[in-house]
């Protein structure tokens, strides 16, 4: 992941009069100058949050098809005004539904000047753009030259001087879709977790076939000047060696390979599986393509190998749970730039910095990007490297040399650790233990797992575990050590349910800790890594099982909304997991597009209820048909799932009709998604890094003695970065009795969903971050937004 500096700017909305707000006029559009054009999943939910957005403040909002061509032919087919509808049901949909195409007219300057009349002829001056570096590129070269294009328009007679001074000024604000997350200033860019999602799904249905067969598979993916998608899906899906455009590997590199593979044969591995960028070379120069290196494996080592070219499947499909936020995120973020803009402001693109939507000059991160490119052309490799960014590949790279690519070392420490899970079982526990299984051994360590958590310890399950006995595991859901929701107190075993894996674990490491002084046995280093679906954990923002859970809630929505295409007026009342904690509510409501979500951090009451249905109603009486409201579980005692069902059933008897699914223990299975996987392996690596460091430091008179705080911490995700902490300084950010972080990160994100559902309700009071000043600067009046609905 590609991070920027802490200085760079966060914009808010200051005041803006209504007047302004309902003469501004804005266009949505993808365009395709400089380079080849595509489709990039999560494009729509952009799309989506941008008009619905744009109309939520009072402004008319057009799309242009087609891209720049449809912006240089015009017409009312070409540039169209958008409604609120007309975004409905999008959120699911892959590509782009208003259509993308090359156009060389628009390379060239008559081109850019029959575009510039199209839009005076609108009063359009306030573009969002959606596309790679060379598009927003050409956007910005396009509000360059407006100017000067105006006044060759009033020379030609085209427009008059009133309206060379009404639109004088052209602004853009940028949005990044790209698969191949090649784009400098942001951490992800929107698609690129999709493409990841299709390339893991194909890798596990090949590592069955490959395993019934002992073949080897050479996957060729995208990633022409940009190894990324090769990277992270070599690490999420176990794979034995990668090939990426930024680190062309050494001379002599098939002679390693081929070892690489021979040695996984002979430790009892039935496959092998190779990830290969599309752009990969060596350091010569020379491609190499997948059939190269098949050619070379059954050269050298005569096995059965097979080549997969996963091409554009990996840019079509479903979008994920975190494209359809990260675009939803971006695109009211974009309008509230474009709200802002004044004559002397520059271009800025939309980035995703940490857990926040920011402003970043946008030619700076063009122009950044550009010399990665540079340097590569150059074959200064470890430069492009560096200028992806703090979080570059190069991080990546390391761990899965670490984990994935090299042999055992033979290092001896002298030192045991067990690893063990402990509460329900979460997507990407299993490639968590194989990455601290590995590194582990790699450090030298003798490793031992613990069998059903801390019952299993009290019981003395615990055996030596060795490196291929987590051969495969990152695939794997569910926990293959075994887990129970049994919390360790002083040698006492008690029950704890209803509490997440993770907070059972935190409560677990809290009870070593004050044991310490007690047993000289507990007075070791001591990690916690989170795992939990409720994403609950004190001291990190995300937690291992949270990203496959929203994905299941999300794709579970999708197929429930599907359901009822053929039914007019359906509301579906959809309970999730989560404790008392809403995170799977809340985001998951976002991403599903849902009308209305209930969680307990945010009260409500039967006031509440009834304006919920009261908005539903009249939402209902227009094009759109279908609603969505998820309850987290705990979100309240009395207003349960049943009687929230049974109130809408009744209060929109006559108008639609309801039902109810309860999602169940659904969000704990299934295969870990890209994410789980890789946060699972990265965050595990770290960890034992730092157990082997602390051990290192304790080590006195022949054993390791640790008695001080910072050697018992928990190991969380606080917004850009990795941090131990000790549990006893989370105490007091822990709310013990509901088991949830008395502050959470994602309640700034419930305002999004409320304004992409037509809510007219004000966030003065109950909502609270970045979008909170946002909203009430700029909400219109009634009678201001009357009109655009």
């Amino acid at each position: 992941m590609m991070i920027m500096d802490e200085e760079l700017w966060i914009g808010y909305v200051g005041h803006i009069t209504t007047e302004v707000l309902s003469s501004i006029q804005m266009l949505l559009f993808k365009n395709a100058l400089f380079k080849r054009v595509f489709s990039w999943l999560g494009m729509n939910a952009a799309v989506r949050a941008v008009v619905r957005m744009g109309i939520y403040v009072g402004a008319k909002v057009y799309f242009i098809r087609e891209g720049y061509q449809g912006m240089v032919d015009g017409g009312e087919e070409n540039i169209k005004e958008a409604s609120w509808e007309s975004v409905s049901s999008m959120l699911q949909m892959g590509g782009t539904v208003i259509g993308s195409a090359r156009c060389k007219e628009f390379r060239s300057h008559e081109g850019r000047l029959k575009a510039a009349h199209n839009l005076v002829q609108r009063g359009i001056t306030n573009l969002c753009v959606i596309g790679g570096d060379g598009s927003l590129t050409g956007a910005n070269l396009f509000r360059e030259e407006w100017s000067g294009l105006l006044e060759e328009l009033v020379q030609q007679g085209l427009i008059d001087e009133d309206a060379v001074q009404k639109y004088s000024a052209l602004h853009i604000v940028g949005m990044v879709g790209s698969i191949d997350n090649d784009f400098c200033g942001t951490d992800m860019t929107i698609g690129t977790d999709s493409a990841l999602h299709r390339i893991i799904e194909v890798v596990d249905a090949i590592m069955t076939t490959a395993q019934s067969h002992q073949r080897t598979f050479v996957l060729e993916v995208m990633g022409r000047h940009c190894g990324y998608l090769a990277l992270v899906s070599a690490l999420a899906c176990g794979a034995d060696w990668v090939l990426i455009p930024e680190m062309p590997p050494e001379d002599g590199w098939e002679e390693k390979m081929c070892q690489k593979l021979s040695a996984t044969r002979s430790r009892g591995s039935r496959l092998n599986i190779i990830i290969v960028a599309e752009g990969a070379i060596d350091r010569h120069g020379k491609a190499i393509t997948g059939s190269v290196v098949k050619d070379l494996v059954v050269r050298c080592l005569g096995f059965d190998t097979r080549v997969t070219i996963l091409g554009h499947v990996q840019r079509g499909g479903t979008p994920s749970a975190f494209d359809r936020i990260l675009a939803s995120r971006m695109g009211v973020e974009a309008v509230i730039a474009l709200l802002e803009t004044t004559a002397n402001t520059p271009a800025c693109v939309v980035s995703l910095c940490g857990n926040q939507a920011v402003r970043l000059p946008l030619m700076e991160c063009v122009q950044m990007t550009q010399e990665v490119q540079k340097a590569m052309d150059e074959k200064k490799f470890e430069e492009a490297v560096k200028l992806r960014g703090r979080y570059s590949d190069i991080t990546n790279h390391c761990i899965l040399v670490m984990v994935c690519l090299l042999f055992p070392f033979s290092l001896q420490s002298n030192f045991n650790i067990a690893v063990l899970n402990v509460g329900a079982p979460a997507a990407g526990m299993n490639a968590a233990v194989r990455s601290a299984v590995r590194v582990g051994i790699s450090e030298g360590h003798k490793m031992f797992a613990v069998n059903d958590g801390f019952e299993g310890f009290y019981k003395g399950q615990i055996k030596e575990i060795k490196w291929a006995d987590v051969g495969g595991w990152t695939g794997q859901g569910g926990s293959l050590l075994g887990t129970k929701r049994l919390l360790y107190q002083h040698h006492l075993i008690t029950k704890t349910p209803g509490s997440g894996s993770a907070l059972q674990a935190y409560l677990g490491l809290m009870e070593l800790l004050e044991a310490r002084g007690k047993y000289d046995e507990f007075c070791v280093p001591m990690v916690m890594v989170p795992a939990t679906v409720s994403n609950n954990v004190p001291g990190s923002d995300l937690s291992i099982g949270a990203d496959t859970a929203l994905n299941a809630i999300t794709d579970t929505c999708d197929r429930i909304k599907q359901s009822a295409s053929g039914t007019k007026r359906r509301v579906f009342i959809i309970e999730t997991m989560g404790g008392y904690c809403g995170y799977l509510a809340s985001v998951g409501g976002l991403a599903a597009g849902a009308d209305a979500a209930y969680i307990y951090e945010e009260p409500f009451d039967i006031r509440d209820l009834q304006s919920n249905v009261e908005h539903l109603t009249e939402k209902m009486k227009g094009a759109i048909q279908r609603g969505l409201v998820l309850r987290n579980e705990n979100s309240n005692e009395n207003y349960t799932t049943d009687f929230i069902y049974q109130l809408y059933s009744e209060e929109g008897r006559g108008v639609f009709d309801c039902r109810k699914n309860v999602l169940g223990h659904m969000q704990q299975g299934g295969a870990p998604s890209p994410f789980d996987r890789n946060f699972g392996t990265k965050i595990s690596a770290k960890a034992m890094l730092w157990l082997t460091k602390k051990m290192n430091e304790t080590f006195r008179q022949g054993r390791v003695f640790a008695n001080t705080e910072d050697t018992c911490c928990l190991l969380g995700m606080r917004r850009r970065a990795l941090v131990f902490q000790p549990v006893v300084q989370l105490k007091d950010e822990t709310d013990f009795v509901h088991r949830i972080p008395k502050e959470q990160w994602w309640l700034k994100l419930r305002p999004l969903m409320k304004i992409l559902a037509k809510y007219k309700t004000s966030y003065d009071v109950s909502d609270s971050g970045q979008l909170e000043h946002v909203v009430r600067n700029i909400r219109p009046k009634e009678s201001d937004a009357s009109g655009a609905m």
